[in-house]
């Protein structure tokens, strides 16, 4: 049995799995703050060669029993009108690619950090966020998500060729959840020297006064589209990477850009992935865009995301 997906529909993964609990309860938030359609899905395949009839309807009747009862809980505890259940004999990461074709944002759940995170990064997860059409949200996490009593910031990575979709997105959530917009940019401090005999100097106030003001103006097309989202903007000098994962920590999302429709993702978008503390949500950039990057006297291009 498969799914039409719209443009409209919010799409899971799940298997059962606390992990997928996690990626469905983040979905269902998602399509209830969207007022869209919640479609889940489940793969399944038979992994033993060649089986008769009779073993592949069991296993298949097994995973519609998983399936149905990840639909089910979405019908029981949200107030989600379209529901739809997809179920699919083959590979759970190309079917999630398949429907991020048509869909508003695809969500999948993660083991969390570590070592067996990279493993698991680089199987669904890694796969899906590398190649999907959509945006993607990576959830993680060792059980259920504990409801924070004040909840953290979405935050931005942003770099000079942070694409439009990326800022349209972390806009839009931060919007929709009546969060913070946290707008990070990493760099490098410009070392200056007053004269010949004089040892070179930074200074870090002036410089960083200068690049927020530059990410305040860049930002500011957003801003005038969403009043009510309150933005704060910070420059760190420290490698991006270093500073996603430690804002990540106290942040509901942290928003990074994907691939470039290579199905590649840059370095600090696989470390915020490997090693983040909060959702990630990867955002592809599916059309070249001419970079935007800056001259500036006052700081050097951050890491790219």
């Amino acid at each position: 049995m498969t799914t039409m997906v719209g443009n409209r529909d919010v799409v899971v993964g799940y298997d059962g799995s606390d992990f997928s609990m996690q990626a469905l309860e983040w979905a269902m938030d998602e399509a209830e703050l969207r007022k869209a359609p919640l479609t889940v899905t489940h793969a399944w395949r038979w992994p033993y060669g060649e089986a008769d009839e009779e073993a592949r309807a069991h296993l298949r009747k097994a995973a519609e029993h998983v399936l149905y009862h990840g639909a089910d809980c979405a019908r029981s505890c949200s107030s989600i009108t379209e529901i739809a259940a997809d179920l699919y004999e083959g590979a759970a990461a190309e079917r999630l690619v398949e429907l991020s074709a048509g869909a508003r944002l695809v969500v999948v759940g993660s083991r969390g950090m570590g070592t067996l995170a990279r493993t698991v990064v680089g199987s669904v997860a890694g796969y899906v966020t590398a190649n999907a059409r959509c945006p993607v949200v990576v959830v993680r996490g060792p059980g259920p998500l504990p409801v924070p009593l004040h909840r953290g910031a979405v935050v931005l990575g942003i770099t000079d060729d942070t694409s439009d979709a990326v800022l349209d997105f972390a806009f839009d959530e931060a919007a929709a959840r009546g969060l913070t917009l946290v707008a990070a940019h990493a760099g490098h401090i410009r070392v200056a020297a007053w004269g010949p005999a004089m040892p070179p100097v930074t200074d870090m106030e002036i410089t960083t006064r200068m690049v927020e003001e530059d990410l305040r103006v860049r930002l500011r097309p957003w801003r005038d589209r969403y009043p009510a989202v309150r933005v704060e903007t910070t420059f760190v000098t420290v490698a991006a990477r270093d500073a996603l994962i430690d804002l990540s920590r106290r942040a509901s999302l942290v928003v990074v850009g994907g691939a470039r429709g290579d199905g590649r993702l840059g370095g600090v978008t696989k470390a915020v992935l490997r090693h983040g503390a909060s959702p990630v949500a990867v955002v592809p950039v599916l059309k070249p865009e001419r970079s935007r990057t800056r001259e500036s006297s006052t700081a050097g291009r951050g890491e790219g995301s």
